[in-house]
């Protein structure tokens, strides 16, 4: 035995796959699945009969989750696609810098400040117009093989916080407490 100490450094995750492999004949419409490393929405499924020395064949049109944009992909429905680990969470919106980014209070009691404003228009003029207005925001964050998007909002009454504990609570958390 060697005895030099060896030290490792991890640039990965914890191991977990972004993706888990699935039969192509059996991702249905409204599933999901990763076209040309996009983690994408399906919205049309056709299947091919097979041919005279071919495999049945599968043509997925799909929408990106996260940019919109439409994709399309034709795989024999016999062998495997990879479709992505998609993730839904809330969290309390506290604050918008101007640089665009949020600032939200996660379950624990952190604040996660990495995201930035959706691009769809509709729904940042509701995010903007909702905290001005003082309103007591919750955003659903999507989030899939490395990249997190703001995707929807949840007003949840006016604004009313309390500093308990060194972090942000809302009035109604302070209820739940008593």
């Amino acid at each position: 035995m060697s005895d030099e100490e060896h030290q490792f450094e991890s640039k990965a995750d914890a191991g977990a796959s972004k993706t888990y492999p699935q039969q192509a004949g059996t991702i249905r419409k409204g599933g999901h699945i990763v076209i040309k490393n996009r983690a994408c929405k399906v919205v049309e499924v056709s299947t091919s009969k097979t041919g005279k020395h071919g495999h049945a064949k599968c043509h997925f049109v799909a929408i990106d989750i996260f940019n919109g944009k439409k994709l399309e992909d034709i795989v024999p429905s016999s062998h495997n696609c990879d479709v992505p680990h998609v993730s839904r969470t809330d969290y309390q919106l506290i604050d918008i810098s101007e640089d665009g980014f949020v600032s939200l209070l996660t379950e624990n009691g952190n604040t996660k400040d990495d995201l930035k404003l959706p691009t769809d228009d509709a729904l940042l003029t509701q995010i903007k117009d909702g905290f001005a207005e003082g309103k007591d925001l919750v955003v659903s964050v999507m989030s899939a093989m490395g990249e997190e998007q703001i995707c929807a909002l949840k007003d949840i009454g006016p604004k009313c916080y309390s500093i308990n504990a060194t972090r942000a609570v809302s009035f109604k958390e302070n209820l739940q407490q008593l």
